[in-house]
Formats: C-alpha cells, sequence, structure tokens
C-alpha cells in the first residue's frame, strides 16, 4: 500500500468514531471523524504530510497553516514531510482573536506578509473554520492560493464560493461513511 492507503487506514482505525456528537457547525452527526487521532499519532503524522504535499503538488506556496488548533498538527506534519526533500516550506498558526499582550500578533510563526501560503485544516464540514484563517491570512497581506483539508465533511462548496481551489485528501464516502 502507498501512503495515500496507509493513511485512510489510519484514518478509519483510529479516528472514526461513532455515536451522536454535535459538530462545531451545531449540526448534529451519528458518527465522529477526530482527526487529531491520526496527525498526533507518531505513524500517521508523516503521511498526513506526504499526502497532503503530493496532493498540492502543483500548487505553489511556501507557507503552511490554519486556524488553531486543527490546523496546527497539519501544516507541522507538511513542514516535516517537506524538509528531507530540500523544500523550504514554513509553517504558521492562525489565532481565533488577535492577542491583547506581547507582540499582540493574529497570526504567529514566520511572517505571510507578500507570500503565496496554504491554508489548511484537518477536517471541515462548512468552511468557517478554514475561511476565518483565510479572511487573517489576506489581512495580513498573505496570497491565499488554496485550502486543503484531510477529511471533507461538506465545506468545498463554501469553499469554493470564497472564489478558492479546495481540495481534500478523503471524502466521506473515500471512508466508508454517509453524511
Amino acid at each position: 500500500m502507498g501512503d495515500h492507503d496507509d493513511l485512510r487506514k489510519f484514518i478509519t482505525d483510529l479516528a472514526v468514531v461513532h455515536g451522536r456528537v454535535v459538530l462545531s457547525s451545531g449540526r448534529e452527526a451519528d458518527w465522529y471523524v477526530d482527526l487529531r487521532r491520526v496527525t498526533l499519532h507518531h505513524q500517521a503524522a508523516p503521511l498526513v504530510g506526504r499526502v497532503l504535499l503530493d496532493l498540492t503538488a502543483d500548487w505553489e506556496y511556501d507557507a503552511v497553516g490554519g486556524l488553531t488548533l486543527g490546523a496546527d498538527p497539519v501544516a507541522l506534519s507538511m513542514l516535516h514531510a517537506a524538509a528531507p526533500t530540500g523544500r523550504a516550506l514554513d509553517a504558521f498558526v492562525v489565532r481565533k482573536a488577535g492577542k491583547a499582550h506581547g507582540l499582540q500578533r493574529r497570526i504567529e510563526g514566520p511572517e505571510v506578509a507578500g507570500r503565496r501560503v496554504l491554508a489548511v485544516e484537518d477536517t471541515s464540514t462548512t468552511g468557517g473554520s478554514v475561511l476565518t484563517a483565510v479572511e487573517a491570512l489576506r489581512e495580513a497581506g498573505a496570497e491565499v492560493v488554496g485550502v486543503v483539508v484531510i477529511v471533507d465533511r461538506g465545506a468545498g462548496d463554501a469553499v469554493r464560493a470564497a472564489g478558492l481551489p479546495y481540495r481534500a485528501a478523503y471524502t466521506l464516502a473515500d471512508l466508508g461513511l454517509v453524511a
């Protein structure tokens, strides 16, 4: 099996949790995809980075990140997967709100102004979190080249409606789940 198939197995084995849950969008579901069980796993995290780098290989960007917390391990997996290939890829974290102390930055990490960046998220249902990150990135002067998620729960239309290219490594159908 290759990276894509291996990561799908980690997701179905570790991250898919059955039972009634309320999503961040407010919607209810009979299952939940808890991707932090994968993005923070010692064997799966490197796969996340390689799969998403491969999925976006035709896009030009030099920094990756999104709204904390879902995007943080995704961005770091991509940063670490890029390093052995010689690719210089920075990561950043977008806060939900600016800090009231210190440097009062909303985006932590290397500067994003004037750079081509990729917005990431682990999974997205409405696109709300990743679009919040996109707004902050644009306000900071970054050029957002697109959005990529590990698992799409339905956010693609909203992201594309915002004028951004959108890709997902897996759909719910790929994971044997129904919306």
